[in-house]
């Protein structure tokens, strides 16, 4: 291990104790709802629509990427993938209520039941975001190649945008924008890291149009919601500028291309419950809903 000067750690003088114990309200934004174990916290039943589909979600980037898929479905013709989407609000805690536990035992947005899956049976819990899009483009068969090298290059990408992400969300995101203090040390070190995976996907968009190559793929829309938003200067405040993002030319060119499909303009407005209120669709249960209940509409109704 390094050595260091207890003086010159942050707080000065702090080390880690031999055990580390939880003290509630440890600061930041997230603080009320962070806890060090699993399980439900209060009985709450998850609502359940008229469709087989029933999203569990909030439109944060992990749950922008599944109501992006599911609209480009829709949009393809794929009528199965009509889905009731509720929102979890995390940050009173919904994602602990045992009915959710129940379908994500990690607590964590996005979750899908499939209540009508292939061959019959009982309802499919499926949770992780990456598994979610690979279920559903499995099951219409569609935005997944057949082709092997097109295939594994999307597997490739969809895996990298796993492993890769927590540096930009719970890494930059939060040191930079959600953490109680500024500390240099670690905005720089996740600066320096979102910057060299920004660099990969500039060089690789160089010479792809997509992430899997000329074919339209669920890698592409599991990464767009993170970087592509970054790229738009949609996070964590002035982060685009911090990060000098306009500067990879090949990310701009792709969020944009991207940017304007239909279905993933709408499939940004699913469960998001903040911001421009033309973009909020607090939920969705039918295609209609993105004329008629988005919050502006339904503040006109109401006022």
């Amino acid at each position: 291990m390094t050595e260091r000067s207890p003086a010159d750690n942050f707080p000065a003088g702090y080390e880690p104790p031999k055990v580390w114990t939880w003290e509630k309200g440890n600061g930041g934004a997230f603080a009320n709802i962070n806890r060090p174990i699993a399980g439900p916290t209060h009985d709450k039943a998850l609502p359940v629509g008229k469709h087989p589909l029933q999203l569990y979600s909030l439109a944060t980037p992990n749950g922008v990427k599944v109501t992006i898929l599911l609209e480009e479905l829709l949009a393809a013709g794929h009528t199965g993938a009509e889905y009731d989407a509720w929102p979890v609000r995390i940050g009173d805690g919904d994602q602990f209520g045992s009915g959710f536990v129940d379908v994500n035992p990690n607590s964590k947005i996005p979750a899908l039941f499939d209540h009508a899956p292939k061959g019959g049976g009982a309802p499919v819990r499926i949770f992780e975001s990456a598994s979610i899009l690979l279920y559903l483009a499995e099951k219409f068969g569609a935005f997944l190649p057949d082709d092997l090298r097109a295939r594994t290059e999307t597997f490739n990408w969809l895996f990298w945008q796993m492993g890769s992400a927590p540096f930009l969300g719970g890494g930059f995101g939060h040191f930079y924008a959600y953490a109680p203090i500024h500390i240099q040390y670690a905005i720089d070190r996740y600066a320096m890291e979102v910057k060299r995976q920004l660099d990969v996907l500039d060089r690789h968009l160089a010479e792809n149009q997509f992430m899997a190559g000329t074919a339209y793929t669920i890698a592409d829309m599991a990464i767009w919601p993170w970087y592509g938003g970054l790229a738009q200067h949609k996070q964590y405040g002035d982060a685009g500028t911090f990060l000098d993002v306009d500067s990879y030319k090949n990310v701009q060119r792709w969020t944009a291309e991207i940017a304007a499909r239909p279905a993933v303009k709408r499939g940004r407005m699913v469960n998001r419950l903040n911001g421009d209120p033309s973009e909020q669709l607090h939920e969705r249960h039918d295609a209609s809903d993105f004329e008629t209940k988005t919050q502006d509409k339904i503040g006109q109704e109401t006022a």
